[in-house]
């Protein structure tokens, strides 16, 4: 499949997905929201494909935010049907792991994908923020919730209500991104990070993944029935048997996904 405003970039088990704009430092259109959901789509479906690392071209902005004319030009049903929360809601849920690698400014809808994926790997010029407010708008595409789910209600509510961008030192230090990285090394960086995932057992990670997610919305007891479920669905699967043989016997495991 073709795309306008995307590249993609194939490397084993791991797909990068470029978001082409950096004319426009990669903010995201009509045409390119689009374009995410029919690559998230895609991605989903392709058994090869494990990890998927999300990235800005060049490395002054991974996306510097979404279309201000056509938020502009937004009717009231189509804010309601909100397309964009839609998209990214999808991408949270796709089975395979995601990864964010931050070049440069995230900001409103950029910040609000990068919160979408499971982790986030930042360059050290990086600025992450949601600057909605200064739009009279909100973060409309999941960033109200994603963002206090992940740095506490707190600091959810200083970065939104202030508007105001942080470096990647600070988005570290309050726990908006897992690592950060010389400039330039983003991609590389996430790229490592996948194949420490991809080494682990394949139906283990999905599962850890949905009971995190899942978990992370519900009560602790709740929570904690999910993990035992899930832990006993692994245990009648042929990778526990491989993985805990292969740790006895001092050999690296061959994980068959079953």
């Amino acid at each position: 499949m073709g795309y306008k405003n995307l590249l993609l970039e194939y490397d084993a088990e791991i797909c990068v997905v470029v978001i082409n704009r950096p004319e426009v430092r990669n903010a995201l259109n009509r045409e390119t929201w689009a374009e995410l959901a029919q690559v998230t789509e895609q991605l989903q479906k392709d058994e090869k494909v494990k990890v998927i690392i999300f990235t800005g071209a060049g490395d002054k902005a991974f996306v510097a935010g979404a279309d201000v004319a056509a938020l502009k030009d937004r009717s009231l049903m189509e804010t309601f049907y909100n397309e964009n929360q839609a998209v990214l809601s999808k991408l949270a849920a796709v089975d395979k792991i995601t990864i964010a690698a931050i070049n440069g400014f995230a900001l409103g809808g950029g910040c609000e994908l990068a919160l979408a994926c499971d982790l986030r790997v930042a360059s050290e010029n990086a600025k992450l923020g949601q600057p909605e407010l200064n739009l009279g708008i909100l973060p409309g595409a999941g960033g109200t919730q994603r963002l206090t789910r992940l740095v506490g209600i707190g600091k959810a509510k200083e970065l939104i209500l202030t508007g105001e961008a942080i470096d990647a030192a600070e988005a570290w230090r309050i726990g908006l991104i897992n690592k950060v990285v010389p400039v330039g090394q983003a991609v590389a960086a996430a790229k490592e990070m996948a194949r420490k995932i991809l080494s682990k057992g394949p139906l283990a990670v999905r599962v850890a993944k949905s009971v995190l997610d899942w978990g992370s919305n519900t009560s602790l007891d709740q929570g904690l029935i999910l993990e035992r479920l899930a832990q006993t669905i692994l245990f009648a699967t042929e990778d526990r048997i491989e993985g805990l043989s292969a740790f006895l016997e001092k050999r690296p495991p061959n994980y068959k996904g079953r």
